[in-house]
Formats: structure tokens, C-alpha cells, sequence
């Protein structure tokens, strides 16, 4: 229960409004949890999806509002009070009681922490120039959007993973001239295989992207409002305005102040514990040892994550504990392309190509040990599901069979 204090107090505090803690609090009512909820949230908005920020959203094909993940009624109907546009400052685990932005006092019983991550920020000087942006909020977006309409065309993009890409995609669709920057000798690097990072990186120079790998940014000039990127070989990019996709940084400040066990991310056990009594970690910010990279313990940056480790905190407060195994799945739409990733390529000794990628319909598998361990399919919905199913049984496959195309994954028996 929550500490007898004068200050509001409930039964559930979960600490962010994103798709985890929005997971969270529908679970705990479907599971029958009668108790009071509270959310809080940084942004001013009720829980919205993130992904179409970078897709729909950008390319002005959704409204916002259809970007709910429930409507403000379910909120009031459910009995989930909202408490937005604060951030949470100080944790007291012994009190069972967090400290706001604007002063006020919080008690809790049991507190789920969902903030995910704010966006990593460049440390070279003229980072902070007037139209440099992050793509993590609709703030972000309504932002560059409004640039971009008032005549912004030369796009900077620095970073080339997944919103990174999108996000050029999108802009390119607007007829801006965009310019990506990947520090790395490849787009995707940390991700995905080299089949798959040159399909890409093809992709989009074919749209018209000036997509350029193995580069460094020197520093952003302008005066006031950037209207340059400075490369480390001194040469200098036009920019009416930059977008900065270089991943993000845990939001987990209060609780690793607190004592929580943690590094990059707060640690959670199995059921998403942390090391602190009734607190719970879900989402980009919360490390795990994960059963499908070996028990490696890492971060997973995704929807799927976020909604799956709810429920299992759900589950553990209304007493139906269950340890946390879900297959993690991804997806990316770029131009006309849809990727679907099944499972996590880390630590993969072998690439298996399926289909011809000038075809624009084909798959990457990875294998460990000759282990089916991941498969990115793009356009290529029957390798996703196919290959997703052999990933959860753990096959073994050989590399020169998958590799026929045409033989459908499901016909492979596993070793």
C-alpha cells in the first residue's frame, strides 16, 4: 500500500506515458487490479504511439489524434489519472515517495518505471543552434515540420540507423535534398548484416539521397540558427536545418540515484524487478539478461518490448508472476519497403542471403553455430512468420538449404 503520508499517494505509480507504461496500466485493469493507478508523463499528451512520428506522422499521412493509443475516455473510464507535463526528480525508496518538477510530493505502492530514453545529443560546438532536432517526440516533429514549411529543403541527417533512414525517407518524399551521415562504414552497422545495410544504403541513393558512410562530423556553424555541417576533412554541408538519429540515452537518472543497480539502463531481473523493493522496470530503459542473445544482458529498443514487459508487470502485482521470454520483433517502412526483423542478430557467425535484393522481396537469416537466430525480411511477409516460428524453436538449420528461395522456410526441418 502506499506510504500514510498527506501527499497524494496510489496504489500503481507508473513513471512514463509511451506505449510501456500505457501497456502497463491497460494490463493491470484487464488483470482485475482494482487499486489506484496513476501515470506520469514529461510530455503534455496523453499516451501516443512513437514509430509513425518518423513514418506517417512526419509525411503528414496521419493526424495526430489517430496516434492515441486510447482515446482520453478509456483514461477516465479505467480510473487512470493522468499527471503530464511533469518529470519525476527524486526517488525515496524507504518513503515509497517521488519528487516532481513542479514540487509536488507522489507516494506509491508499487512503481513502474517506463521513461524509455531521451535522445543522444551531439557534443561538438554548435549542437545546440537553433534548428538541430531530435525525431523522439511530437514536439520534435511539429517542430521540423513547421521548419520544413516555412522553406527549410537542404536536410542534414546525422545518423544512419533506423530513424535515421526513415526520417530521410520521409523527407525526401516532401522533395527536400537530403544528405545522411553514418559515421560508421556502413548504415545499420550495429543491427543488422551487410546484405542488408547495402540494400539500404542503395535504396535511398537511388530515391536521391547523398547518403554517405565512414564520415565524421566536425561541427555544426551558424550564427544563432545552424546553416552548416563542418566535416572532419573540412569540408562544409548546407544545412537549412539538421536531424540528429545517433540512439538515445536511458532516462534512469532518479533511479540509479536512488541505488538502483544499473549502467546503461536500470537492471531488472526475469520479471522485470529492479533492485529496489516494489519498483519494476519496462522498455528502452530497462536491461535484462536476455534469453535470445545467449543471457546476454542488454537494452531492447522496441514497441514489442515495451508492451510484452508490461503485461509481465502486470501480471507479477495482480499475482499471476510469469518470467519474461518474448521473442523480440521489429519493424521498419522506408519508401515502399517494409523490413520485419524476427529475434536478435548479436553475436551471429553467419549470414545466409535469401532472394535477390534487386528484386526488392528477399531475406537475411543469421545463424550461430548453425542456429536460426534472426531473420530481417523485406517485403517478404511468409519469410517473417516462417522464420520467426524457427527462431522460437530454437532450429538448426543448414546454411546451403535456406539459402533455395524458393523452398519455403516452413519445409525446413529442423536438425
Amino acid at each position: 500500500m502506499p506510504a500514510q503520508t498527506n501527499e497524494e499517494a496510489h496504489d500503481v505509480v507508473i513513471v512514463g506515458a509511451g506505449h510501456g507504461g500505457a501497456q502497463c496500466a491497460i494490463a493491470l485493469r484487464q488483470q482485475g487490479f482494482a487499486g489506484s493507478i496513476a501515470m506520469i508523463g514529461r510530455e503534455p499528451e496523453l499516451p501516443y504511439e512513437r514509430p509513425p512520428l518518423s513514418k506517417e506522422y512526419f509525411a503528414r499521412e496521419k493526424s495526430f489524434e489517430r496516434l492515441y493509443i486510447r482515446p482520453a475516455a478509456f483514461w477516465a473510464d479505467k480510473a487512470v489519472e493522468m499527471l503530464l507535463g511533469v518529470a519525476v526528480t527524486a526517488v525515496a525508496p524507504a518513503a515509497k515517495r517521488l519528487t516532481l518538477s513542479d514540487g509536488r510530493s507522489v507516494g506509491y505502492g508499487t512503481l513502474v518505471w517506463a521513461t524509455g530514453g531521451e535522445p543522444r545529443r551531439l557534443t561538438c560546438s554548435g549542437a545546440t543552434l537553433a534548428g538541430v532536432h531530435a525525431v523522439r517526440t511530437r514536439a520534435d516533429c511539429d517542430q521540423l515540420m513547421g521548419e520544413i514549411d516555412g522553406g527549410a529543403r537542404n536536410i542534414v541527417v546525422i545518423g544512419g540507423g533506423y530513424i535515421g533512414l526513415e526520417a530521410a525517407a520521409v523527407l525526401t518524399k516532401l522533395g527536400c535534398r537530403v544528405t545522411l551521415l553514418e559515421a560508421l562504414s556502413r548504415v545499420l552497422a550495429r543491427v543488422a548484416g551487410p546484405e542488408l545495410s547495402a540494400f539500404y544504403e542503395k535504396e535511398h541513393r537511388d530515391h536521391g539521397v547523398d547518403l554517405r558512410t565512414g564520415v565524421a562530423v566536425d561541427c555544426l556553424i551558424g550564427t544563432g540558427r545552424v546553416d552548416g555541417v563542418k566535416l572532419a576533412d573540412g569540408s562544409v554541408l548546407p544545412a537549412d536545418a539538421v536531424i540528429v538519429g545517433i540512439g538515445i540515452v536511458p532516462a534512469v537518472e532518479p533511479l540509479l540515484a536512488a541505488g538502483a543497480a544499473g549502467g546503461n539502463g536500470v537492471d531488472v531481473d526475469d520479471h522485470c524487478r529492479t533492485s529496489l523493493p516494489d519498483i519494476y522496470a519496462i522498455g528502452d530503459c530497462a536491461a535484462f539478461e536476455n534469453d535470445h542473445a545467449d543471457g546476454m544482458r542488454m537494452r531492447v529498443e522496441s514497441v514489442q518490448n515495451a508492451n510484452d514487459q508490461a503485461t509481465c508487470v502486470a501480471r507479477a502485482i495482480t499475482g499471476d508472476a510469469q518470467p519474461y521470454a518474448a521473442l523480440p520483433w521489429f519493424w521498419s517502412n522506408q519508401y515502399d519497403l517494409k523490413l520485419q526483423t524476427a529475434g536478435l542478430s548479436v553475436g551471429h557467425d553467419r549470414t545466409v542471403l535469401r532472394g535477390d535484393p534487386a528484386t526488392r522481396s528477399f531475406a537475411v537469416a543469421y545463424l550461430k553455430s548453425g542456429r536460426l537466430i534472426a531473420i530481417d525480411a523485406v517485403n517478404s511477409v511468409k519469410d517473417y512468420v516462417q522464420g520467426r516460428k524457427l527462431i522460437e524453436m530454437r532450429a538448426q538449420l543448414s546454411a546451403n538449404a535456406l539459402a533455395d528461395s524458393s523452398v519455403p522456410l516452413k519445409h525446413h526441418t529442423p536438425a
